[in-house]
């Protein structure tokens, strides 16, 4: 280790799904939460064995859907009865059944929107710059044939010899510590 970097995660690798699935179970039953688990591929399961619940970003996407269709409604009210109103064949100034398609559209255009902002919040996105990237065993083996669980030192539950005796007891085939 560089005298001058801090510490960040420990990193352990596994060959297998099976072998990740069975030791993101005994981080999460060992009280860890800042972790997580990279693959090259989606592990069915791997959810569960991490025990992360649903995300939050249904909230920001009903709440912007909310505010499109709402808007969209007072938008053209306000246009049909105050800024144009125009009487045509005696017909009424506003009706909702009429202006449902640009309220509709409005709604999907504003969910949508706060779905992706909602992503990026609770993500704390844009990163520019993550210490795992920089590390020759995580750029070779996340994307190509390996699987790594990363237990951030930030952790409270985190003790450098615990840790690393729980990863091995895990099955682990390489631990290594990554930098900052």
């Amino acid at each position: 280790m560089n005298s001058t970097a801090q510490p960040y995660a420990i990193m352990a690798e596994f060959d297998t799904p099976a072998d990740a699935m069975h030791a993101a179970e005994q981080i999460r039953d060992a009280g860890f939460r800042r972790w997580d688990v990279h693959t090259p591929y989606p592990v069915h399961g791997m959810d569960a064995a991490m025990g992360l619940k649903n995300s939050k970003v249904g909230y920001f996407t009903f709440l912007g859907g909310l505010i499109g269709y709402t808007s969209g409604m007072l938008m053209i009210w306000f246009m049909n009865m105050y800024d144009y109103a125009i009487v045509v064949g005696g017909k009424p100034l506003f009706n909702p059944l009429f202006s449902f398609p640009v309220s509709y559209e409005c709604t999907i255009l504003l969910a949508s929107f706060a779905s992706l902002g909602g992503m990026l919040f609770l993500n704390g996105l844009p990163k520019h710059y993550h210490p795992l990237l920089k590390n020759p065993r995580f750029k070779a083996g996340a994307s190509h044939d390996k699987f790594l669980i990363a237990i951030e030192c930030a952790d409270p539950r985190y003790s450098p010899t615990e840790t690393r005796k729980l990863l091995e007891a895990a099955g682990s085939k390489h631990i290594e510590m990554v930098e900052d």
